[in-house]
């Protein structure tokens, strides 16, 4: 725990006098580990040119079904091709479920691959992991989340982080391993920082930009010149020989809960209603929304979790009975807010002229079994599936790779999770050649040699 002593004074209840002050102990919340925070530098691997192309990765959690959604089977056998229709879209080479209305509306903006698959094993965290990182955890070693790479490779443009992750950091998804989404061995300070709040939630706030409950009762009474006093303590901290002591990585630390640049960026009040309303005013719209504020705003990488958990929560994991969900669920509830909130999400991209500078790359640990189970759902299924880009340098409309006739296993240009965080590394111009400082300081490469970028997409 920090404390950083403002000029004031007050009485606590204790009967103590002390100084004002302001506690940065709850920036672990936010991934933020001192006095390492901040302290790796550019290592010169990012083309000055690439600099400013930023990434949104919208991981669904749970496992959306390729069969239902993106790569439907209306002549294989009604329990392989499931109860949902093809509909044309506004790029005449591709076809989607009926269950995404929006999506066939911007299908020239984004492009699929249809032969994603991996060898690990079919549970949630498993696939968390491979698909975040290229890699599965093994021998100890867990290998950093690619907006990790990000952080740790280029460092952040302003107060705010260079990587964070909405609304907050994935659950355990029944393998009892690391889920992926954190530094890894290039150490905590590149952990990304954590929402920990719902957007979508009318006294939306983030609590790690919020003045400490531990504050005391001076303040307490001062609560509508809060703001000032936040700034007269940045003010005197800047002066003070503690900035020096600490250094600039912590003083980074300080300067984003003192930022106003920060606390506009996650200000969502910001928005017009109407323009909320379009992206849909639940937890991912919302998402998806400050998503887009905090890549204008600075944010290198962010990452969206469409849900929190498989467990007791309507989400893609489609097994069919409770806990989870039925395919019902998914047409009813799952899909229309993932339709409403990613389209919008694309479409302000491209009106605002960010599409190109930000990937927006769909990503999921696995895919759903070729058959409809007997309780009228789909179970896990990496051996085939289906991922979306977006943005970034990718060309929309663009199909890559094939499934055979039932969806169950590449039939065409074969993809493996490698493949996908080299596709991610170069749309943002890194050198997927390039090594990180391993453990034990051996080199370790950005992605594992023989996989190479889908440069199909570009």
């Amino acid at each position: 725990m920090f404390t950083f002593q403002g000029r004031g004074k007050s009485v606590t209840c204790n009967g103590q006098t002390r100084r004002d002050f302001l506690q940065v102990g709850t920036l672990g919340a936010l991934g933020l580990s001192l006095p390492h925070l901040f302290a790796a530098k550019s290592q010169g691997a990012v083309k000055p040119d690439h600099d400013d192309r930023n990434c949104i990765m919208i991981f669904n959690l749970g496992a959306p079904s390729q069969l239902d959604l993106w790569d439907m089977k209306p002549d294989a056998p009604s329990e392989v091709r499931g109860p949902f229709k093809p509909i044309a879209t506004n790029n005449p080479d591709l076809q989607i479920s009926e269950i995404l209305p929006n999506h066939a509306k911007i299908a020239d903006k984004f492009s699929l691959v249809r032969s994603v698959h991996h060898t690990g094993a079919a549970v949630h965290d498993a696939g968390w992991q491979m698909m975040q990182t290229g890699r599965l955890f093994s021998g100890g070693v867990n290998t950093p989340h690619i907006g990790s790479v990000v952080s740790f490779e280029r460092g952040r443009k302003t107060d705010l982080p260079a990587f964070a992750v909405l609304p907050q950091l994935m659950g355990r998804g029944g393998g009892n391993m690391p889920n992926g989404q954190a530094g890894g061995f290039l150490g905590k300070a590149h952990d990304p920082f954590a929402l920990n709040a719902d957007p979508s939630k009318e006294n939306f706030k983030v609590p790690d930009l919020l003045p400490p409950v531990e504050i005391d009762s001076t303040r307490l009474e001062r609560r509508r010149r809060i703001r000032d006093l936040v700034d007269q303590a940045a003010a005197n901290f800047e002066a003070s020989e503690s900035a020096d002591l600490l250094g600039s990585n912590f003083e980074s630390a300080f300067r984003l809960m003192t930022s106003p640049k920060a606390r506009e960026a996650f200000d969502l009040t910001k928005e017009p209603q109407k323009v909320r309303e379009r992206y849909g005013m639940n937890r991912f719209g919302q998402c998806c929304l400050l998503s887009r504020r905090l890549i204008e705003n600075g944010v290198r990488f962010v990452t969206i979790n469409t849900f929190l958990t498989v467990f007791n929560e309507i989400t893609w994991d489609i097994h069919g009975s409770k806990p989870f969900t039925s395919i019902d669920g998914m047409k009813n509830t799952v899909a229309p807010l993932y339709d409403q909130g990613y389209s919008a999400l694309i479409e302000d991209l491209d009106q605002r002229g960010l599409l190109d500078s930000t990937l927006v790359c769909n990503l999921a640990e696995f895919g759903r079994t070729p058959r409809v189970n007997p309780a009228g759902g789909r179970d896990h299924w990496p051996q085939c599936f289906t991922c979306g880009f977006a943005g970034g340098g990718v060309q929309g409309g663009r199909i890559v790779g094939a499934s055979d006739p039932i969806g169950a296993v590449p039939a065409d240009r074969p993809v493996q999770p490698a493949d996908v965080a080299a596709t991610i590394f170069h749309s943002l111009g890194f050198d997927v050649h390039k090594a990180l400082p391993g453990p034990g300081g051996r080199p370790f490469p950005i992605v594992d040699s023989g996989h190479n970028p889908i440069h199909e997409l570009f």
